[in-house]
């Protein structure tokens, strides 16, 4: 069956927009890219790690793909970086690493995501990771901008447990691969949208523009919205949702959510021009209810994986030759397209979750079955 037709029967989510999905409708369609993820699930320890790793789309490509157990292993990403960049839509955050990449327009580490209480550990080890490769890191050499995102899943997690370790980001590294479950997985285990099951959610569009076919993907990280707010596919079944959770207290609280979104395309795109993209999360973003709430982390990055950045400044640097700006709306509109479907993925993919003091929260599926109905 076709890909869309493939993602609907397995998560029974709406296809969005007109674009045609990848052969996995998620981020690891684009050449290159690989995920890998650790779910810790045990009482009210309901967490994770979810580590995105962008190989050049060239290393995937020469003499067939990387080996999908460990594809970090044929990259060092501190040495050969990757081209990116950052769009804070709302900024009630506390990611690490933005503020060089927004200097620097690269990457020199794996994107990770955690829970709010677990960046310092991941941060831990990323640097292990990367001192391993480069032993003159901090001594002699430059230090690791490390790339850690993080939403607050204290809901259903215990974030004082403070139960991930750097041995659980090198875990997620080592299980990175072309394939990866979506839902109440990794880091997004104990996240919640909508006052419902959030997590981890993914999709891909494929465009035609400027003279050649490339790929868009997304991964969202989505913990975020109002139940009220909910919009699927068009269909504002918010008010219906409010009213079968039975909740008043959490309808009427404010918007204490986050979300991040990771955009990843082999289209040869420059800083500048990727983090206009990163900004057309936005739009996807919007779509599903979202406001940006003043309690919200809204934050975005796209990179590619078209071409690379040494870090060793040896000459002069052939630059890409790069997408022209009059012919990016097919990317743009790619990115709205697969984020929205991104979050709808993570949505329709979750379980329900039992966590800390009793907490639960409810899958779509179990409230909403008849969403496409109201």
């Amino acid at each position: 069956m076709p890909p869309s037709e493939f993602r609907e029967a397995l998560f029974g989510a709406p296809h969005v927009g007109q674009l045609p999905a990848g052969a996995r409708d998620a981020i690891t369609d684009v050449p290159g890219v690989f995920v890998g993820q650790v779910t810790l699930e045990d009482g009210p320890v309901q967490t994770g790690v979810t580590v995105v790793c962008p190989t050049p789309a060239s290393t995937a490509h020469a003499g067939g793909a990387p080996d999908a157990s460990a594809p970090h292993a044929q990259w060092d990403p501190f040495r050969t970086k990757i081209p990116a960049a950052a769009a804070v839509i709302n900024g009630f955050g506390k990611s690490v690493g933005l503020m060089q990449i927004e200097e620097l327009g690269v990457i020199e580490a794996p994107l990770a995501l955690t829970n709010t209480f677990s960046v310092s550990q991941v941060v831990l080890g990323q640097l292990r990771a990367a001192i391993a490769a480069n032993p003159d890191i901090g001594r002699g050499g430059p230090s690791l901008n490390p790339t850690v995102f993080e939403c607050n899943d204290g809901y259903l997690n215990d974030m004082q447990a403070f139960a991930v370790s750097d041995a659980h980001y090198a875990q997620a590294l080592a299980n990175a691969s072309p394939v990866f479950a979506q839902g109440a997985v990794g880091a997004g285990r104990g996240m919640s949208s909508f006052g419902l099951k959030g997590g981890i959610g993914s999709a891909s569009r494929v465009v035609e523009t400027a003279g050649a076919t490339f790929t868009v993907g997304v991964l969202v990280l989505s913990n975020f919205g109002r139940p009220s707010q909910l919009t699927i596919h068009g269909r504002h079944v918010g008010p219906v949702l409010d009213e079968r959770l039975a909740q008043p207290e959490q309808s009427a609280a404010p918007e204490r959510g986050s979300i991040i979104m990771l955009v990843a395309t082999d289209a040869p795109l420059d800083a500048r021009q990727l983090r206009r993209v990163a900004t057309r999360t936005g739009a996807g973003l919007a779509r599903t209810g979202s406001v940006y709430g003043h309690g919200s982390g809204d934050v975005a990055l796209a990179f590619t994986t078209a071409y690379t950045v040494s870090h060793d400044a040896l000459g002069r640097v052939a630059p890409a030759a790069l997408v022209p700006d009059a012919l990016l709306d097919p990317i743009f509109q790619a990115t709205a397209d697969a984020t929205e479907q991104a979050i709808l993925h993570a949505l329709f993919a979750a379980e329900s979750v039992l966590g800390r003091d009793g907490h639960v929260r409810r899958a779509l599926a179990d409230v909403l079955p008849d969403w496409a109905t109201l």
